[in-house]
């Protein structure tokens, strides 16, 4: 499945460097980054670097960061042996009959009567849970054909206007699932083309607040690219739009944060020179978290005072400051309350924060930890893998947890 991880960060940044006809200082000098980091990088002695630096070296080099991290190109197999298809996912996002007309999304189109907007939506919160859990083969085996049943819907309730708007919300968010997907299989451009789907889906539903939520997952699209500018454009534009006071709605509020953080999260990845503005954006999303006073869930995206205190150590990690990120990390409310995946993503920070200090078996007992919490989201996640990476060329025993771990996830030292 790891094609991409078939050679290091630094073996990518050497053979495109060399392909641009750039030494290691000019490319250096081109990224604003040290030229020992880009030595380092490039000679294995180190497996990885902050996703400020990445990004930068991405930019100088003319790629997607993706490029250069790696990522899994297709699904594992499922434990009962079958295989979810990247390629039938594509299909359901963009059929042919989109291109040259036809009712059929399929050659083999399924003869049943499209499901009722009240199954519509079963399937899709179901998709979100299997989602949140981090199970991406069983999101790739049923997200075509949820994204098939959806459009069948939308055409068969042609005459229900009430019926079709409601199909077309479900196909939204489907569409936004499936774009997320993608993106974390290397498929940007089949992500883009989902965005656009959802996006125009969205303006035809009965949902108003599907576009805000759609902002929020193409400002996440457009970092994982590195397209870093326009992800803070798109999530501060309809942060903007929402301009809740703190008497709105809690569902408003929580919307309103949803975007700010991740305009921060763009803006943390622009290197330090952003700091201030994502601390701000950091105060804002918190005092409307405290407004709301609970945790919440909308549109499988949790907000409320445990995800900003979460996204506050992520924000520290990235900026290198991984002592107050640990700090923070132990004062964490509630943490049960988050989904699988964003717990674990919260103890891959932790791991990193102990990484940065030396403390390697704090790192390694914090990547057990995620692992507990999701362990097929483990090895799809590249800065998860590229830790595993750093901590085992690093590790002197042959056999200890970390050496298990990193046979799980496929990581060789």
């Amino acid at each position: 499945m790891h094609e991409g991880f078939e050679t290091s960060i630094g073996d990518r940044i050497g053979r495109l460097r060399t392909r641009r006809g750039l030494t290691q200082e000019r490319l250096a000098e081109l990224a604003d980054v040290c030229v020992d980091t880009v030595r380092k990088l490039e000679q294995n002695r180190r497996q990885t670097a902050r996703m400020a630096t990445l990004n930068r070296l991405a930019r100088a080099l003319d790629v997607d960061v993706s490029v250069l991290v790696g990522s899994p190109v297709t699904f594992e197999p499922r434990p009962d042996g079958s295989a979810p298809s990247v390629l039938a996912l594509r299909r359901a996002v963009s059929p042919v009959s989109d291109l040259f007309g036809g009712d059929a999304d399929e050659p083999d189109a399924d003869p049943e009567d499209p499901p009722a907007v009240g199954a519509l939506r079963a399937s899709l919160r179901a998709t979100e849970s299997t989602r949140r859990e981090g199970r991406m083969g069983e999101v790739g085996s049923v997200l075509p054909q949820l994204i098939r049943d959806a459009r069948a819907a939308v055409r068969a309730y042609e005459g229900s206007e009430r019926d079709r708007a409601a199909a077309y919300a479900v196909l939204a968010e489907a569409y936004q699932v499936a774009a997320t997907t993608l993106t974390a299989l290397g498929n940007p451009d089949a992500a883009f083309t989902a965005m656009e789907r959802a996006t125009a889906a969205a303006r035809r539903s009965d949902d108003p607040h599907l576009e805000a939520i759609g902002a929020a997952t193409l400002a996440w699209i457009f970092t994982k690219q590195g397209r870093l500018e326009d992800a803070e454009t798109v999530a501060l534009g309809h942060a903007d739009r929402i301009e809740p006071t703190f008497r709105s709605h809690p569902l408003d509020l929580s919307l309103w944060g949803i975007l700010l953080l991740r305009a921060a999260t763009a803006l943390v990845r622009q290197g330090e020179r952003r700091y201030d503005r994502v601390e701000d954006l950091l105060r804002m999303a918190t005092a409307a978290a405290a407004r709301i006073g609970a945790d919440r869930l909308d549109y499988a995206t949790p907000f409320g005072p445990t995800n900003t205190a979460v996204a506050t150590v992520n924000f520290q990690v990235e900026m290198d400051r991984p002592s107050p990120a640990l700090t923070t990390a132990r004062a964490v409310p509630g943490l049960r309350s988050l989904p699988p995946t964003w717990r674990a993503r919260f103890h891959v920070d932790r791991a990193l924060a102990h990484a940065g200090l030396g403390q390697d078996e704090s790192a390694t007992r914090a990547l057990l930890a995620a692992e507990r919490d999701a362990p097929e989201w483990m090895r799809y996640h590249g800065t998860t893998r590229r830790l595993v990476a750093d901590l085992h060329a690093r590790e002197r025993r042959r056999t200890s947890p970390l050496t298990q771990l990193a046979d799980r996830l496929g990581v060789e030292r």
